[in-house]
């Protein structure tokens, strides 16, 4: 895991995490807790293309139980009834 303290950031500018950001994820320490991370652009944006895609699986695997009649319908009282949270 590549860390700096935020002291050194504030010390140093960006250019102290340009140098280790080639390295990956750069975890930025405050407190003695990482409490930031910084990504490159390139990274972020697979990991946003990646979220978009579980999230589009999961909405068609929702339409495939529908389509399958997985899926139950009624009402949020059945519902909350149904999982004994009624009491």
């Amino acid at each position: 895991m590549n860390t700096i303290p935020a002291q050194e950031i504030k010390r140093r500018g960006i250019s102290a995490v340009d140098e280790i950001l080639g390295k990956g994820p750069v975890h930025i320490i405050k407190n003695n807790q990482p409490q930031y991370v910084v990504l490159s652009e390139e990274r972020y944006q697979e990991l946003a293309s990646a979220e978009d895609e579980a999230y589009m699986a999961r909405v068609r695997a929702s339409i495939e139980d529908v389509k399958a009649g997985r899926v139950k319908r009624g009402t949020a009282k059945e519902l909350i009834k149904e999982l004994g949270l009624d009491k």
